[in-house]
């Protein structure tokens, strides 16, 4: 017979829960580290002090159970005895007599009937005997491994524990990191209004934690750790400051300083959601919403992350001088554990601007001015790369030979009419012929479409029809290309792919000629909407 070492069951971790043991030794371990700690630090703490809890558990457990058979011991009738060798098996002492063997000092035999009928003889009172042991954790098991346990379900452990953790008065988190509220060190208004001058002085930030700290004076002399954590949290709740570091990063900028697109979102990139059938849309519909790169699209991938990609511009972006952030855009930028806005450093051929990423509302801001300094229109395409530092994202567009080129323009009438009409048009960077659109007076258009309720206020559907019937001017045939009625719907009114694509597939007088090419009906053709 070979001894079973004790073991954890095979699903131990798979099926692991956060309990009420679990969240007081998190509590005192903060209390006793006096260091904040990311949900993985914890998880990795945890994971540790349940390893250990349990191998007790499994000792405990077995001797609870009842005695453990080993031969050099002597027994009675009536006994309850566990047999480690035989997989903990539990049984009952029924005889004991003397045994014979020559070759052994003098013993006993215990006759034993187990709990399943079964009955078995064993040694007793025999000294020399390799079960004789005791039975020992399996230290060499991967589930008492605390790395190899991290590593696998170290994630989903460290989610299941922050959000029993966000439901705890006693503890407080900032920048992805939690701690005790009863360590804190008090910060008084006066503190915060120093903060406040400091980063006014620097332009409204961004400044990190332990800058701010060395010009108002705050008291230092408990952990600095501690101390950074508690200014750290007496800002995160006063809402003249916002917290804009990228994930493991914490920088304070002044609310009220911030760009007006980063505090509110730009008027063209505002859309209020409908409802709509996203089972009408077609194979050929839903891998152009996906081309498309729309930060409305509820579209995910699920593919490797890019070094590199490019996105070509709608009119809402290019004017308000930002980036959609889409899953596939997203990898690119920094992120946060919980700031809604994030400050970083665009790049571009060796100069450095500022940027921002608003999370909420899934767009990149702070690139108006470069826009215009690369000559860019609606339909360019834009290339991002992660940059070479931390916090530092490069841009860059495939310059062309400045040429005039025949493309879609939108022109302004005295009545405030928007017109679109072929015209050549210079143009230096590459472009999607699809996509791209002329802007000779964007303030006028802005003034026309989207300062009024004209384009704002009128159903979507008249928005539509509208613009197809500019665009079908355009060709012979008068066929609309969904791509670029995309494009141009979005010229006058913020419209995501998708819901454009249900009702050009669901609207009777939208009549669908093939290769996702569009027209409308005789009847409303004729006789306007």
């Amino acid at each position: 017979m070979v001894l079973a070492p004790l073991k954890l069951r095979a699903d131990y971790w798979e099926n692991f829960e956060i309990s009420e043991d679990d969240l007081d030794f998190v509590y005192n371990y903060l209390l006793e580290l006096e260091t904040p700690q990311t949900p993985k630090e914890l998880a990795l703490a945890l994971i540790a002090e349940r390893i250990r809890r349990e191998k007790e558990a499994l000792k405990s457990q077995q001797r609870a159970e009842g005695r453990i058979y080993m031969p050099k011991e002597h027994y009675s009738e009536g006994q309850s005895l566990i047999f480690p060798a035989l997989n903990w098996a539990k049984g009952t002492v029924k005889s004991v007599r003397k045994g014979r063997n020559p070759q052994l000092p003098p013993f006993e035999v215990i006759r034993v009937e187990f709990n399943n009928g079964e009955k078995r003889e064993f040694a007793a009172g025999l000294e020399d005997h390799r079960l004789n042991q005791p039975v020992e954790v399996a230290e060499d098991d991967e589930q008492f491994d605390h790395a190899k346990v991290f590593a696998r379900y170290g994630d989903r452990i460290a989610s299941l524990l922050e959000q029993k953790l966000e439901a705890n008065p006693d503890l407080v988190r900032i920048a992805g990191r939690w701690f005790p509220r009863a360590l804190l060190v008090d910060v008084n208004i006066g503190y915060l209004n120093l903060a406040e001058a400091v980063l006014d002085e620097t332009g409204g930030g961004p400044l990190p934690t332990k800058a701010i700290l060395d010009q108002i004076e705050l008291p230092t002399d408990v952990n600095l750790k501690l101390t950074e954590f508690s200014l750290n949290l007496a800002l995160q709740e006063d809402p003249r400051f916002d917290e804009v570091g990228p994930a493991g990063e914490v920088l304070w900028f002044l609310n009220r300083l911030e760009p007006e697109g980063v505090r509110n979102t730009p008027r063209t990139l505002r859309f209020s959601p409908q409802d709509y059938d996203r089972s009408v849309l077609t194979a050929d519909m839903l891998s152009l919403e996906a081309q498309l790169d729309d930060e409305l699209s509820p579209v995910h991938t699920y593919e490797p992350a890019e070094d590199e990609v490019s996105v070509c511009l709608i009119y809402p972006h290019w004017h308000a001088g930002t980036l959609p952030l889409t899953d596939r855009v997203r990898r690119l930028f920094p992120t946060a554990y919980e700031a809604p806005r994030v400050r970083f450093t665009f790049v571009f051929d060796g100069e450095t601007f500022p940027g921002w990423v608003v999370r909420p509302n899934h767009y990149v801001y702070g690139l108006r001015d470069w826009y215009t300094s690369q000559g860019l229109i609606p339909g360019n395409f834009v290339r991002i790369r992660r940059g070479k530092k931390p916090g530092e994202v490069e841009v860059s567009v495939e310059k062309r030979r400045s040429t005039r080129e025949w493309i879609r323009t939108v022109l302004i009438g005295a009545d405030g009419g928007i017109v679109f009409a072929m015209l050549k048009q210079t143009v230096t960077a590459s472009f999607d012929e699809r996509m791209v659109i002329a802007i000779p007076d964007d303030a006028a258009l802005e003034s026309a479409a989207w300062e009024t309720s004209a384009w704002q206020k009128v159903p979507l559907d008249k928005v539509i029809t509208d613009i197809l019937r500019e665009l079908a001017k355009l060709t012979p045939q008068g066929n609309v290309h969904a791509q670029e009625l995309y494009a141009a719907v979005n010229v006058v009114r913020r419209c995501p792919p998708g819901l454009l694509f249900s009702r050009l597939a669901t609207d009777p007088k939208f009549i669908h000629v093939g290769d996702l090419y569009y027209r409308l009906s005789e009847t409303v053709a004729q006789e306007g909407y």
